[in-house]
């Protein structure tokens, strides 16, 4: 059975790598018609893992998705698997559906445009070329649920390239509506027939784009994730899109039923860390990590307890105010001037009495802009457990203008 398994892998292969080589999909489809017979989502998600492992580009793969699609469209259509409408997935679904109609919306209104001779009746059209854009431009939780919760889980299970490709795609459709929201804030300034051209292309290209990326997160994203995804996983995948949270154009019914399956909280034993780490709701760390993190950070940090008192400082390479481990111990009030306590006790008691969280000032010192804040620290319940002074020098920060990409960082 394994030789088998193997080789029908390498036949798959070898019917992706014609279509690369530039062989038509229906000559492909007739030559490798039995190999074809029951394919799965899955089994497509694995091969083109093994491909990009063996030198093809994700931006190869992602380029002729289209044409590999037309060869498996018929198999993977035939196995679509209905979702359980308490999986995160059926919300994902809904989401598409709604984003195709949005997207047919933009197509329409753009084609009322494109027929105008002059700017004036446009108003109405206008208006609804906004609203459409606002929701295009509101589907970015539903990217985040999926690049934050959805992938990381798929990437576990070893389904790490296809989710890889379907992120380039989410990237591409960004860019993309950040073009059309630019168009329609600057419609006014635009001359029309530059407009209307630049918009025909721009919505042409987001409906195209979209309509093949939610087909093949449908089609093949999804229905692998069904299959190797775990029960306890998907419980936790809810907890997390709750956290990320919904498009404004999500059913607020789908929600309510998705969360009434009841995410049960992971059982304590299961997050017992290993010997010489420290269990974080987020992660696992160790105390030298927890450290050196801290005193990695661009800010100065001290803590003060609840009952006023030092207890930690971080000990940055370059601090802006002096710390001597002598603090540690001390009334916070015998830190400061005595011309300034009533000010840092009128601070303690509004945090203390949950009437403020923040309390933030920036002073001239040394040439530099430093700016300075408190921050009541409270445990989930809302009880105050203390004071976080966080110092940062702001002064390079405030010249920043523009923008400076990942993409553009040297060496």
């Amino acid at each position: 059975m394994a030789t088998d398994d193997s080789t029908r892998r390498e036949m798959l292969k070898e019917l992706i790598r014609q279509l690369h080589a530039g062989a038509s999909p229906q000559e492909v489809k007739e030559r490798f018609k039995q190999v074809l017979e029951g394919l799965s989502a899955l089994e497509i998600a694995k091969i083109e893992e093994e491909l990009i492992g063996e030198g093809i580009s994700r931006e190869e793969i992602q380029r002729l998705c289209e044409v590999h699609l037309a060869v498996f469209r018929e198999q993977i259509e035939r196995q679509r698997e209905a979702v359980s409408i308490e999986n995160p997935v059926h919300i994902l679904r809904e989401e598409h559906r709604i984003l195709l109609g949005i997207a047919g919306k933009l197509d329409t209104i753009v084609n009322n445009i494109k027929r105008a001779e002059d700017k004036s009746g446009l108003d109405e059209k206008m208006t609804h070329l906004r609203s459409v854009v606002e929701d295009l431009l509101d589907a970015e939780k539903h990217y985040l649920r999926e690049e934050n919760v959805l992938f990381p889980i798929l990437e576990k299970h070893g389904i790490k390239e296809p989710a890889a490709i379907m992120w380039m795609e989410h990237n591409q459709l960004r860019e993309e509506k950040k073009r059309l929201h630019s168009l329609v804030e600057n419609y006014d300034t635009m001359n029309l027939r530059d407009f209307q051209k630049q918009l025909s292309e721009t919505a042409k290209s987001i409906v195209s784009t979209l309509s093949s990326h939610v087909f093949k997160e449908n089609n093949i994203l999804f229905p692998s994730a069904l299959r190797v995804v775990k029960d306890d996983e998907w419980k936790e995948a809810g907890r997390e899109f709750d956290e990320i949270g919904y498009c404004r154009f999500t059913p607020k019914d789908l929600v309510t039923k998705s969360r009434a399956r009841g995410f049960a909280e992971p059982k304590l034993e299961a997050l017992a860390a290993p010997e010489g780490l420290l269990q974080f709701e987020t992660g696992m760390l160790s105390k030298d990590e927890v450290e050196t993190i801290l005193n990695a950070l661009p800010v100065d940090i001290t803590f003060i307890d609840k009952e006023d008192t030092v207890r930690y400082f971080s000990k940055a390479e370059k601090r802006i105010f002096v710390r001597a481990k002598a603090v540690i111990g001390r009334k916070v009030q015998l830190c400061h001037p005595q011309k300034s306590v009533h000010i840092v006790n009128g601070i303690l008691e509004s945090f203390k009495k949950g009437e403020k969280d923040v309390a933030e000032f920036w002073i001239n010192f040394k040439g530099r802009l430093v700016h300075i804040r408190y921050f009541a620290v409270r445990d989930k319940d809302g009880k105050y457990l203390g004071t976080m002074e966080v110092t940062q020098d702001i002064t390079d920060i405030k010249k920043v203008e523009g923008e400076k990409r990942l993409l553009d960082w040297k060496d």
